[in-house]
């Protein structure tokens, strides 16, 4: 899950809507996608910061389905 608005109504809370609503979801650790950027990791998400990384504001939550 990916968007570029920094609001928790649009990022945390829809994970945990998301993995609330459904036993099959699982939150993987987005971390390991940016190892050289480590401040960008938050929890098991990936937010970027305009005035820390120069780059739009954005939020990544890796989500999988269970097997």
């Amino acid at each position: 899950y990916v968007t570029c608005s920094p609001h928790l109504a649009e990022t945390d809370l829809v994970v945990e809507d998301v993995l609330r609503a459904r036993d099959d979801a699982v939150q993987e650790d987005a971390g390991a996608l940016l190892p050289e950027v480590p401040e960008s990791v938050d929890g098991l998400a990936i937010r970027l910061w305009p005035h820390r990384h120069d780059t739009d504001g954005m939020y990544l939550a890796l989500l999988r389905k269970r097997r």
